[in-house]
């Protein structure tokens, strides 16, 4: 049985590119929402720490002018456009519209003038307009942050680099319910199909942009 070290250098030879920043980015919150803050709710994540770092990050984006969107998951009563995922998916329940669990949380206020997609599949572009107006806004790299990176996150940042954006996924600013999942995936984001990064990577990057 092959050892952590021997999984790391194994993808290292077939999967140890960087693509790296490019030169117009945005910045998604990929739904962080109530339900994953509330105990009482199923989807509980102890998520605080991820949506602390999106915060930071998001302080320097909007001093240089990056665009910052919003997601959440919005269903009609019933889940009636839900299809398949909500029928999988029990929790999904908690985003029927109305239902508090779906509000944002204490912490996070969408700023004037902000863009937020409500969206009903895991992928944040997936029947929405988020390819068309970020192609629109010339921007060629998507900064990830959000909920759950075993879920959403992950389904925005592989069809963030099929419709040809650069993903950038802060490890800081994105948070699962448990570890396992969440190293899981930012392991196979991070061979496949975009750059995991720091934090402070982050705000460095967006600190060399001119502000706009």
């Amino acid at each position: 049985m092959s050892t952590e070290t021997d999984l790391v250098e194994n993808y290292k030879r077939a999967y140890g590119n960087r693509i790296g920043f490019g030169r117009r980015p945005a910045l998604i919150f990929i739904d962080f929402v109530e339900g994953y803050f509330n105990e009482a709710c199923e989807l509980y994540a102890d998520v605080d720490d991820a949506l602390a770092s999106a915060l930071r990050i998001r302080e320097v984006a909007r001093q240089k002018g990056v665009p910052v969107i919003y997601t959440n998951v919005v269903y009609q009563a019933g889940g009636k456009d839900g299809g398949r995922f909500f029928q999988k998916a029990l929790p999904l329940r908690n985003f029927i519209q109305g239902n508090p669990m779906g509000d944002w949380p204490k912490g996070l206020e969408v700023g004037e003038g902000e863009l937020v997609i409500s969206k009903q599949y895991p992928s944040a572009f997936f029947g929405t307009s988020l390819a068309s107006t970020l192609a629109s806004w010339g921007v060629d790299t998507l900064i990830h942050t959000g909920v759950t990176t075993s879920g959403c996150v992950r389904a925005t940042c592989i069809d963030s680099c099929s419709h040809g954006f650069i993903p950038i996924i802060p490890r800081e600013a994105v948070g699962d319910r448990h570890e396992a999942p969440h190293e899981a995936n930012l392991f196979d984001m991070d061979a496949k199909y975009g750059d995991v990064v720091s934090e402070s990577d982050v705000i460095d990057y967006l600190n060399t942009l001119e502000q706009e």
